[in-house]
């Protein structure tokens, strides 16, 4: 685990807890295994009604990121405000928007987060929906790997990625996956109108599941040796396919 600066999370009991009340984005919160106190529950509550993911680690995990008295929890507050997709959505549509939505199921490398982030930004991308477990963890970092563009496209962090993209669907949003299991290439299928893209990790791909409530499935055409690509530059290329539609369509 890289050095983090002490900027980037919160520790102790009271710090967090005030930081979560004032209403702080939090990216995720560790606690240690078997984590007691009068203040748990109050901290369980707190977490679940600000949909902030937190995970149980061994107290190992939590001295590596600091020696000092972390007390048995660290928190990561988060650069961004995230956005509510079932809020964003309709304001698009009474905007006269066409929604052009990017749904990233279990993106787990910053760096490409970062840079898939900024390619959206410059496609047109109305929205960024990430779940709220499985996915890079948005910090400095991601920041700087999107050049800035995590301040400009709204995120939507989500409990439930199978309910999102039903929300989307059912929103007159056709629905699109990116996936070697395709048999059209991307500049083959209709991709114009409001649509949600998705893509997928570059070890699993997209969750069955997903790709079960997908409209279309598309793939990128190779011509080499190596038979994939990184899954920023994919997402890139079909951003844009989408887009060469949309200004010929």
């Amino acid at each position: 685990m890289r050095q983090r600066k002490k900027d980037e999370f919160i520790f102790g009991m009271h710090p967090v807890l005030e930081a979560i009340d004032s209403g702080k984005e939090m990216e995720k919160v560790l606690l240690q295994q078997d984590l007691k106190g009068p203040q748990i529950p109050k901290l369980r509550e707190q977490m679940k009604l600000h949909g902030i993911p937190y995970q149980y680690v061994p107290k190992e995990k939590l001295n590596r990121i600091t020696m000092k008295n972390h007390q048995g929890i660290i928190a990561f507050p988060s650069p961004i405000t995230y956005q509510n997709l079932e809020q964003l959505l309709p304001v698009l549509y009474e905007e006269g928007e066409e929604p052009f939505i990017l749904v990233l199921d279990r993106i787990t490398d910053v760096g490409n987060f970062g840079a898939i982030a900024r390619s959206a930004e410059c496609a047109g991308v109305h929205a960024i929906v990430v779940p709220s477990r499985g996915s890079a963890m948005i910090s400095a970092h991601a920041v700087k790997a999107s050049a800035g563009a995590l301040y400009k496209i709204p995120v939507c962090r989500e409990d439930n990625l199978k309910d999102s993209i039903d929300f989307l669907h059912n929103s007159g949003l056709k629905v699109i996956a990116s996936t070697e299991k395709a048999e059209d290439y991307c500049d083959q299928a209709n991709l114009s109108g409001p649509c949600a893209l998705i893509m997928g990790s570059e070890e699993d791909g997209i969750s069955p599941e997903y790709l079960k409530r997908s409209d279309v499935l598309v793939k990128i055409p190779m011509f080499g040796e190596i038979g994939s690509l990184n899954v920023s530059v994919a997402t890139g290329i079909i951003l844009y396919e989408v887009q060469r539609q949309r200004r010929n369509g």
